[in-house]
């Protein structure tokens, strides 16, 4: 087999939470571009349908799926309209996800809970319905959930303040491990990938108080870009992949490492 035909992935189903904007939008395009048929699920249809038409426009095999992952009794249905439209999942991608920023002290329960619901549970309750009905019983899959550098290590800075945000995606570096060593007997591939700051819409209110002190503690001196990280998934969702499981890819541009 070449080497270009190690990413290729022509064929296979590849679902995207969060996927009508931002990081999930980059994804669903990496792996439309590469041969995917793509599902995307957000909460809001307005922006799914907006998402849809841009990658149709690509090219690209999509399917939206409006769903709540808090309501964590609707992901079975979620998995079912996926299977339903496009066929078995290959290739899960989790990416929703939800921050709060607040001090320790004064952290409301709500937001503890909607955070942990959403970062931790809902992947956990989704890749195991994946699991068992479309890559268990075909001993193949490739799980990616998208974590973060903030899972890596702490920070007290003003306006940096996310206790919730930090522990939930370090959960999720533990989570791909965990179910890593579990799954690897069934050839499911799980690992994450770390993002630092990009700009989004999750960030945009956060890089507008801390933006100048990221950059200066960033040895590639930039934020993340609109491509940054489709060579990234798409690796991770690949064949050329094959013996990496477990692990984690921060595309950072160095910040996490200094």
């Amino acid at each position: 087999m070449g080497v270009m035909d190690l990413f290729q992935l022509s064929g296979q189903v590849a679902l995207v939470t969060g996927g009508s904007r931002g990081l999930g939008l980059q994804f669903a395009e990496a792996l439309g571009e590469m041969g995917c048929k793509v599902a995307i699920s957000a909460r809001k249809a307005e922006e799914l349908q907006a998402a849809k038409a841009h990658l149709e426009a690509l090219g690209i095999r999509v399917q939206t799926c409006v769903s709540d992952l808090q309501k964590f009794d609707r992901i079975p249905a979620l998995v079912d309209e996926v299977v339903a439209g496009l066929g078995d999942i290959d290739i899960l991608v989790n990416n929703a996800g939800a921050t709060w920023g607040a001090p320790a002290e004064e952290y409301p329960d709500e937001a503890w809970h909607k955070v942990m619901n959403l970062n931790v549970s809902a992947p956990f309750f989704l890749a195991r319905e994946v699991g068992r009905r479309c890559m268990i019983p075909r001993r193949r899959g490739k799980i990616i959930n998208v974590a973060s550098i903030a899972g890596l290590k702490a920070t007290a800075e003003e306006g940096m303040r996310t206790i919730a945000y930090n522990t939930s995606k370090a959960a999720a570096i533990h989570f791909t491990r965990a179910l890593a060593a579990e799954w690897g007997r069934f050839d499911i591939n799980v690992n994450a990938i770390c993002p630092g700051f990009f700009p989004t819409k999750m960030s945009a209110g956060l890089l507008a108080q801390v933006g100048a002190a990221v950059l200066a503690r960033t040895p590639l001196r930039r934020l993340g870009g609109e491509e940054d990280l489709k060579g990234a998934v798409v690796f991770l969702a690949s064949r050329a992949s094959r013996h990496i499981t477990g692990q984690y890819l921060a595309v950072d541009g160095g910040s996490s490492i200094v």
